[in-house]
């Protein structure tokens, strides 16, 4: 949005001061200044000329010659890069020796050949405008050889481009911008009441609105002219519309867009003679409907879209975006309609930008305009356009639909200090809103504020909002920077300390992190050895990703696959995911696991794993069950458990499973539901403290019958050491022949120390007996030599 100093002090004339401190402020009040530039500056040496004739380069083809008279007679030639000019025309002429408002002197030089004597100027070279295109056109009218600056009647002024945020829709306006900056610098703010000369019959004996659609429009207002105004605008309504990136058109059209530049208020005008009877009407277009909009497209609209129609109720413009061709105003029109509405916003966005026509109107639309400054811009289109010999007719038309209803919000003084780090009473918080029209009404000191949100201002509606506004007005920069205090510092939950301990554990002991995909291909649970079973997603993205998993095996076993056929084997990945195993009244039930898998590695591995892992979370009587897990090595795996209660499985991978999936080595698996390990009975970890003196380690191998588990065995071993026994460790499981049928033979290594002294060998000797014994006797089992 792009503003002039002159046109802000049109409301607020007291607006005074260095215009960098003026962009300073502009900025705190939120309206950002991207660019400050001063206009009707460094035009000295750019005088009025008339092209005499134009001929082609001889060498170059994107350049041509140009002969202006510059009112002496004589003709000067100049090179130009721009073909838009024709002969008759008056252009800006920059002569040898002039400083362009860039700096860029002119000197006289050849170009291919061939003598420029200046540069014929575009808008943006001299400051009046964006268009780098074509060489600026002038009125015929001007004399030649007057500096443009006279013969354009350019004062110097101060441009401000502001960047608007979304939430600002009153700042789409000079006189938002200027409300704001009056308010900040505390000056008077006012807006003058258009004085419109009526004639003729009442516009409502000439015209009607008739509203269909509540919702989509709030209010359509209507005033008839006559003998509008054709040819060129003002030059200088056509100077402030350059100024501020608008191409100066026809005399209505620019008198449009002024009014909708300085009010916010878009508005649009009908040729009165095509529209039947003066009758208009609003709805929602039918789907499949037809319009062919002002720039010539043929639309096809949708029951989302809003129209005006006739009193044939055929289209003749898209509600808030565009007007229609039927209707469009030409240099015989004699009256016309013009038309000033408020439009449902999220309407007005969503065919913008399905139809991709969002212009300067429906971006006000999207915002949020003002619905009750309708009649003020009505007036202030005809007291303009009276200037130029129109009349409006008496009265206006002014149809009303389902308009925003006025809010009021409650505002804590406590509370918006507590935002703002502030310690404003409420006649003060009062006494910055008033000047924007936030009206306050309060109890008394200390007391809640009533605040009435203006009409202009819709993206308020909330207290926050009206703390914004506060904050604003009083200076984000004047408020002292502190830090925030809490009561309550941030913590962790036990469950994710618990899983970030476990993590911390597992990447100690060289193992990775991994994260496989959540969903599996068909069959890749049977490939796993767990039953083709898995829940099927009803809208996958791929096939291949169709399988909710009831195991974390699939993925792990997937990346073991992927790295040994590229030659790196023994890799260790732990995961820590979601299975879906199925059941559930509704929806299928959710566990959380921790799967660990160690390639290259025994059952043995996974078992030492296990009691590691619940040594760290002091797992109250962690154990092994000896029981068949599908997918598992039939001798070589077993049932996790904590305090006596089954949490997962653990051992090694099925032979043919490791065949389906191509890996070559032993394969180590331990998974566990965390829920229920997590959630199993937990005490202290033990601490005992290291020895100063040696240990002695043995090993002891017993023939016991399957029954027996290795953990009974190590319990009976545990418990018979003493407290000598530092550690007992199983190393080796082992079947023959030779030891019988239904036997197997565990190997355990035994620590044993003592805290004050070392041991010798008798005294070993002596606990190794214990434990053998304790452990024959128990588990009918048999010392292996």
């Amino acid at each position: 949005m792009k503003v002039l100093l002159s046109w802000l002090r049109e409301f607020a004339p007291d607006i005074e001061g260095d215009p960098e401190n003026l962009a300073e402020t502009l900025s705190d009040l939120g309206l950002a200044v991207e660019e400050l530039a001063h206009t009707g500056r460094g035009l000295e040496g750019i005088v009025v000329a008339e092209v005499l004739a134009t001929r082609p380069h001889p060498d170059a083809d994107r350049i041509q010659l140009v002969d202006v008279d510059v009112g002496d007679g004589d003709a000067l030639q100049v090179c130009c890069g721009a073909f838009n000019m024709a002969v008759g025309d008056r252009v800006p002429l920059a002569v040898v020796g002039a400083t362009m408002p860039g700096g860029m002197e002119i000197a006289r030089r050849k170009m291919r050949g061939q003598w420029s004597n200046g540069m014929l100027c575009s808008g943006a070279e001299i400051g009046m405008g964006d268009d780098h295109e074509g060489i600026m056109l002038l009125d015929r009218g001007l004399s030649l050889g007057v500096p443009l600056a006279e013969a354009l009647g350019i004062q110097p002024d101060v441009l401000f481009d502001l960047e608007v945020n979304p939430n600002r829709p009153d700042a789409m306006s000079v006189l938002g911008v200027a409300r704001d900056l009056a308010a900040r610098l505390g000056v008077p703010f006012s807006v003058a009441v258009p004085r419109v000369d009526e004639a003729g019959p009442p516009a409502v004996e000439r015209a009607s609105v008739t509203i269909a659609a509540p919702d989509l429009c709030g209010r359509f207002g209507v005033r008839v002219l006559d003998r509008v105004p054709s040819g060129p605008s003002p030059r200088w309504m056509a100077n402030r519309l350059l100024a501020v990136g608008q191409r100066p058109i026809s005399a209505v059209v620019d008198l449009s867009n002024y009014v909708m530049f300085e009010l916010g208020q878009p508005n649009h005008t009908y040729d009165l003679d095509l529209v039947p009877g003066g009758e208009l009407g609003v709805r929602m277009a039918r789907p499949g409907e037809k319009l062919i909009t002002l720039d010539g497209a043929e639309r096809t609209l949708t029951e989302a879209d809003g129209v005006i129609v006739n009193r044939d109720d055929e289209a003749i413009g898209l509600a808030g975006v565009m007007g229609g061709a039927s209707t469009e105003i030409s240099d015989d029109t004699q009256s016309v309609l013009l038309e000033a509405a408020w439009w449902d916003p999220m309407t007005i966005a969503r065919t913008a930008r399905r139809l991709g026509l969002r212009s300067e109107a429906s971006a006000r639309f999207e915002r949020g305009a003002d619905p009750e400054i309708i009649p003020l811009a009505l007036d202030r289109f005809a007291e303009l356009a009276a200037s130029l010999g129109s009349a409006a007719a008496p009265g206006m038309i002014d149809a009303i639909g389902n308009r925003p209803e006025p809010i009021t919000v409650r505002v804590r003084p406590p509370r918006v200090n507590s935002i703002l780090g502030t310690d404003l009473s409420a006649e003060e918080m009062a006494s910055l809103l008033a000047p924007i029209g936030f009206a306050c009404d309060s109890g008394g000191d200390g007391q809640d504020l009533e605040v009435a949100i203006p009409s202009w201002r819709l993206d308020s509606a909330t207290e926050i909002d009206v703390i914004e506004e506060v904050g604003r007005l009083h200076g984000f920069s004047q408020i002292a920077r502190t830090v925030p205090v809490t009561e309550q510092a941030g913590a962790l939950t036990s469950l994710q300390q618990d899983r970030r301990r476990i993590r911390a554990l597992l990447n100690g002991m060289g193992i990775t992190e991994a994260m496989p995909l959540p969903f599996l291909a068909p069959g890749d649970l049977a490939r796993a050895g767990l039953g083709d079973d898995g829940i099927i997603v009803a809208n996958p993205l791929v096939a291949e990703e169709s399988i909710m998993r009831t195991s974390l095996r699939p993925g792990l076993l997937n990346a073991v696959a992927y790295n040994a056929a590229r030659r790196a084997t023994g890799v260790s990945l732990f995961e820590i995911g979601r299975v879906n195993p199925g059941g559930g009244a509704d929806l299928p039930d959710e566990h959380e696991h921790l799967a660990v898998i160690l390639a290259g590695q025994e059952a043995t591995a996974a078992t030492a794993l296990w009691r590691r892992l619940a040594r760290n979370l002091a797992v109250t009587n962690p154990g092994v069950a000896n029981e068949p897990v599908s997918g598992l090595h039939p001798s070589r795996c077993g049932r996790v458990l904590a305090d006596g209660h089954p949490v997962g499985a653990l051992g090694e991978i099925d032979p043919q499973v490791l065949d389906a999936y191509e890996v070559a080595e032993r394969v180590a698996w331990l998974e566990v539901d965390l829920g229920a390990l997590l959630g199993a009975s937990r005490g202290l970890a033990p601490y005992r403290a290291p020895s100063r003196y040696p240990s002695s380690d043995i090993d002891l191998a017993f023939a016991v019958p399957d029954e027996v588990t290795a953990d009974e065995v190590a319990a009976t071993i545990a418990q018979a050491g003493g407290e000598l026994l530092a550690s007992v460790a199983l190393f080796d499981v082992f079947r023959s022949e030779q030891l019988g049928e239904g036997r197997r033979s565990l190997a355990f290594t035994l620590r044993f120390e003592a805290a004050d002294r070392t041991l010798n060998d008798a005294e070993v000797a002596a606990a190794r007996q214990v434990c053998i014994n304790a452990v024959t006797t128990a588990h009918n089992a048999v010392l292996r030599g």
